[in-house]
């Protein structure tokens, strides 16, 4: 099946972490050189394998190789979004030999592992898995081309090879005591466990923990269970003995339902999510006990060091200096990508995360006379930067996007950037003055962008959902808009949460950056020192050993 390959860490274990734990993610936000990643799930594995290297613990981590990414956001002559699929070249990731076979659709294929060592980006050792090799048709070249392929049945392969494929890659390097899946794209790992494990159910829920991101039910992947035994999601169970271990009996197969059953124990990412998630299965039988870990990520790999630096000394004048040196290399970089220059001086509100629907990145354009006034105002000024990256096929969020680009083609104050990936986010996020957040409640499971933020001199202005419950403190260490009722209409939630938002804007943010900045500078600090070290991911990879993998 494969050569021998030896799984080194470079470090004694602790001993509290020496249960050994294979990570599954079907993306990594690891470092800007390695485009394997999409968003806020990509950013949160990515600080759980640099942490967990940080805390020396057992762990390593299970991936895909996406040859061309998620995709490359680029513009049009226009100015309005382009989508880029480049094939991307890694010469820092090494061959160990490892080729597993799995079948897909009745076909045999062959899923090659490549290794990245610890020290090329301080994570814990990680395999990332492709099937672009030659001892494979094109089709199945195909499978690891994209991340999150618009393809159903791409889209099923992809799962398989994470799923089957890593898990057999786990199995060459030795097994693993417990195998945690991030979301539930790895499920089919499962019931490759189950075959190995002579068909014990309970050995399965005794090794696999399954962490869910998805607040609503309808957001959770679904497929027709006769698809997915077509296609080998099962191995090589036969269908009756799926729906007897599943408890599926219906036609459609909820991904995530099967995971908290076959899972001995899951958890959601924040305190918020982890109450909406068991409510939102509470009616469904044999679901594992799901507990609340909130996210968090690497203040290690996210801070800037001199800010944090100055804040640990007490060096206010230092502090401040490199806040402002920092936002000017942000406004630099604005004023390179879109041609406007904008003023250091002023309050600059940055909205920047996935383009999604429910997100609203155009929230605070709702009221166009209101947001004209707000933007034209000379005596408090405002500068506004979007940014963020829509999945390429929703048509919605890209037009949303574009509209973004042509209402403020010609306004000297709004900009919105393209490329939003780890160098963008981490640009943005230590030269803003607002981080605003916008979603509707409760549909942001965690939001972990605004922690980052924190760690950066960035004031959260924002929703109180996900995380930010845990954090904020309103006018203390950030902003929060008002709850509103989830059970109205959209139009009204959208309504009350714009005014809200607007007037906490005008009356309480713009008065204390332009008219008390000593308030604003003790927020500044407030808000770093809350941030640390509750939501940096030392704390979040422990609980998972300690809550989740016990």
């Amino acid at each position: 099946m494969s050569q021998p390959h030896t799984l080194r860490h470079p470090y004694e274990y602790n001993p509290s972490y020496k249960k050994r734990v294979a990570y599954f993610s079907m993306e990594f936000a690891i470092h800007p050189a390695l485009k394997i990643y999409s968003g806020g799930l990509g950013f949160l594995a990515g600080s759980h394998m640099r942490s967990a290297y940080d805390t020396k613990q057992n762990l390593f981590g299970i991936g895909i190789l996406w040859k061309y990414g998620y995709y490359d956001q680029t513009r049009n002559s226009d100015n309005t979004m382009n989508v880029l699929f480049a094939e991307k070249f890694y010469n820092f990731l090494e061959d160990p030999g490892i080729i597993v076979p799995v079948y897909v659709n009745k076909h045999q294929i062959y899923v090659k592992a490549y290794y990245l060592r610890p020290e090329v980006f301080g994570t814990v050792p990680m395999y990332l898995l492709t099937t672009d090799i030659a001892e494979n048709d094109h089709l199945a070249q195909t499978i690891t081309h994209k991340l999150y392929d618009n393809n159903t049945y791409t889209r099923i392969a992809q799962s398989i090879v994470l799923g089957i494929g890593g898990a057999k890659v786990v199995d060459a390097l030795g097994g693993a005591d417990i195998y945690h899946m991030n979301e539930g794209h790895a499920l089919p790992l499962a019931f490759h466990l189950y075959t190995q494990f002579n068909r014990d159910v309970e050995e399965v829920k005794n090794r696999v923990r399954f962490t869910t991101h998805t607040p609503e039910k309808a957001g959770n992947e679904e497929h027709p269970i006769q698809m997915l035994d077509n296609m080998g999601f099962f191995s090589s169970i036969p269908l009756e003995e799926v729906r007897k271990i599943t408890m599926v009996e219906e036609e459609m197969f909820s991904h995530t339902l099967v995971g908290l059953r076959l899972s001995r124990r899951a958890n959601g990412v924040s305190q918020l999510h982890g109450e909406v998630s068991r409510d939102m299965w509470a009616d469904q039988q044999g679901v594992c006990p799901i507990i609340a870990i909130t996210n968090a990520q690497n203040k290690k790999y996210w801070a800037d060091g001199i800010l944090d630096k100055s804040l640990a000394e007490g060096d206010d004048a230092r502090l401040f200096d490199r806040k402002m040196h920092l936002k000017k290399r942000l406004l630099n970089y604005v004023g390179d990508q879109t041609g406007k220059i904008f003023d250091p001086e002023v309050l600059t509100i940055v909205w920047a995360r996935r383009f999604a629907e429910y997100k609203r990145p155009d929230l605070i354009k709702r009221d166009i006379m209101r947001f004209n006034r707000l933007i034209s105002n000379k005596d408090r000024p405002v500068q506004i930067i979007w940014a963020g990256k829509p999945y390429p096929l929703d048509a919605n969020a890209v037009s949303v996007f574009n509209h973004l680009v042509t209402s403020n083609r010609k306004v000297k104050n709004c900009a919105v950037l393209v490329g939003y990936e780890l160098a963008l986010s981490a640009l943005l996020k230590k030269g803003a003055d607002i981080w605003l957040n916008t979603p509707r409640r409760p549909r942001e499971a965690s939001g972990t962008s605004g922690m980052t933020a924190a760690m950066n001199g960035a004031i959260n202005f924002s929703i109180s959902d996900g995380w930010v419950i845990e954090f904020a403190r309103h006018g203390e260490n950030a902003f929060v808009i008002p709850t509103t009722d989830p059970t109205q209409p959209i139009d009204q939630q959208d309504n009350e949460d714009f005014y809200s938002m607007m007037y906490i804007l005008e009356n309480e943010i713009l008065p204390t950056y332009y008219n008390k900045p000593d308030r604003w500078k003790q927020l500044v600090k407030n808000s770093m020192l809350d941030v640390y070290p509750m939501f940096d991911s030392d704390r979040m990879v422990d609980e998972y050993y300690s809550k989740l993998y016990i």
